[in-house]
């Protein structure tokens, strides 16, 4: 175009930045804008926004900052649509202070006057971020001005305050915005729905969408995907299938979203013949399945123990243009190492590296399980230490997991060391490791060393449960220590803990041939399953 006499019009230059942004060819965009500005073409605002907001999506924003500084000293005041741009950078940057700081400083200096989308990018971009406190602080700062926040606005922090699972501040911002005269749209409504359905209050959204059918605001295809979604969880797939029906009478279009949920219920409930009818009915639609698609008929083939056909499908997805993802791996390998086939499952890891497919914590957590399940002991700690070498954070399941492994393979002073350093890695453990770490005790010390662990448990808010009580009493009563069992029996029952049928098969084998009034008859009694005590 440099070349072309008479030069095209700055119009002509914008059409071209703009397209080719819009076409994510950033780099081509900011080529032909540095060539605009060598030959001294005219720019206008438009033409400096595109080049700042490329920089911004190349992550460059220090670049944007440059440009608007290059214009700046030319007499260019940069305008409110330049500094959106370069706040979405550095949201996009994850430079969320920075961001604050610059819409802070944009309203005190009075640098522009902030308008409705520069408000949404950041309430969005705190969201986004996590930081609801602050979007929630800015957003009522806001109302307090002349620059209120619009419907898009309120909208993306309801979102927000849902995704966090605080649907009830959600449900006040969403009455106020209706109290000053904002109305709800179907995103507004679809964000509260997806709220409540995730917290389970599907009163209040039956509620809503009673709301909505007053309001004349129509349900789209999200409204109705997400009730599919929460009926499939609940195992309610029939309803979700009839729901699905209503969407096609209606005219609502469904969409792959639509159908991976429907699928995924019928897997969920191992109905995995029913799930594929689905699937041919997506294909029929012209739909194309996604590697969400095949991942949820994965693992509902290894939940039924179809392994052979689930790896069939697994083998199928490079033929549908599809990539294997993290969780097409993850799910493929427990498959196969919970069916005993390790080998396997440990060679397809290999793969998944050699492919550069990214393990996650879930991917070694499986195969450590593997390992441990393998009586691979050595290897398991070993790889434990190839994954912290890694720069992987272990999560508190992996050094459960790696527990649960020594203590079954005897290894009972390196689960306790584990144990013991639990804290300095900055994790807290969790009930079930508390629980192998009192079995594991009592095995090869005493009791005495129990009692602290269980205060401990208490302070940690983390208090022993059932199943803890049932552990230690059974491996009291397995050491022939009854007279040490006895007042956990009794805290048991203050805690109206039950027996389970192997505490309880033990207790019976203890007071054969003992009389009815005896003591601990009437201890057993206190902790007996109430089902049992009927019968």
């Amino acid at each position: 175009m440099v070349r072309m006499h008479p030069q095209p019009s700055v119009s002509v230059y914008n059409k071209l930045l703009s397209v080719t942004a819009k076409m994510n060819k950033y780099s081509f965009a900011l080529h032909v804008f540095d060539e605009m500005c060598q030959m001294g073409t005219p720019v206008n605002d438009y033409t400096r926004n595109i080049a700042i907001n490329c920089y911004c999506r190349l992550k460059r924003v220090d670049l944007g900052f440059a440009t608007m500084g290059f214009f700046l000293k030319k007499g260019y005041e940069p305008n409110g649509t330049t500094f959106s741009t370069l706040i979405k950078g550095l949201f996009l940057d994850e430079k969320v202070a920075d961001a604050a700081k610059l819409f802070k400083k944009v309203l005190d200096s009075r640098l522009c006057e902030p308008h409705d989308v520069m408000i949404l990018t950041v309430i969005e971009g705190l969201c986004k971020a996590g930081q609801i406190f602050p979007a929630h602080d800015l957003f009522h700062g806001l109302e307090r001005t002349r620059w209120k926040p619009d419907v898009k606005a309120y909208n993306a922090l309801i979102d927000g305050l849902c995704k966090t699972g605080r649907v009830d501040d959600a449900f006040h911002l969403f009455s106020k915005m209706i109290d000053k005269g904002i109305s709800p749209d179907v995103i507004t409504y679809n964000s509260m729905i997806q709220g409540l359905c995730d917290v389970d209050r599907m009163k209040d959204v039956v509620g809503l969408l009673n709301q909505m059918v007053g309001s004349n605001v129509p349900f789209d295809v999200v409204t109705l995907t997400t009730l599919m979604d929460t009926y499939c969880k609940e195992g309610k797939v029939e309803e979700a299938k009839d729901l699905l029906e209503v969407m096609i009478q209606h005219n609502i279009c469904p969409d792959v979203v639509t159908y991976n949920a429907l699928i995924d219920g019928f897997c969920l409930r191992g109905e995995i013949d029913k799930a594929k009818e689905v699937l041919d009915s997506m294909v029929d639609r012209n739909l194309n399945p996604t590697i969400v698609t095949y991942n949820s008929l994965i693992n509902g083939y290894c939940k039924r123990g179809r392994l052979d056909e689930a790896w069939v499908l697994f083998l199928d997805i490079p033929r549908m243009e599809l990539v294997h993802s993290t969780c097409t791996y993850n799910t493929m390998i427990h498959g196969f190492i919970s069916k005993d086939r390790f080998a396997e499952g440990w060679k397809l890891f290999n793969d998944m590296e050699a492919r550069r497919v990214s393990p996650d914590i879930c991917t070694y957590n499986t195969l450590l399980d593997g390992l441990c399940r393998n009586g691979k002991i050595d290897e398991a700690l070993s790889f434990l230490h190839t994954i912290e070498v890694k720069g992987v954070n272990p999560d508190i399941l992996t050094y459960g997991v790696m527990i649960n492994g020594l203590c079954k393979n005897g290894k009972h002073d390196v689960a306790r060391d584990i144990f013991d350093q639990l804290p300095s890695k900055g994790l807290q453990p969790n009930i079930q490791i508390y629980t192998m770490i009192i079995d594991l005790l009592i095995q090869v010390i005493s009791v005495d060393v129990v009692k602290p662990l269980l205060v401990e448990m208490e302070k940690c808010c983390c208090p022993p449960d059932s199943v803890t009580y049932n552990v230690i009493v059974q491996s009291l009563l397995k050491k022939d220590e009854l007279n040490n069992a006895i007042p956990f029996l009794k805290d048991m029952h203050q805690r109206e803990f039950s027996a389970d049928h192997a505490t309880f098969a033990m207790l019976i084998d203890r007071v054969q041939g003992q009389n009815e009034d005896d003591f601990l008859i009437k201890l057993m009694k206190n902790v007996m399953p109430k089902e049992i005590f009927k019968n």
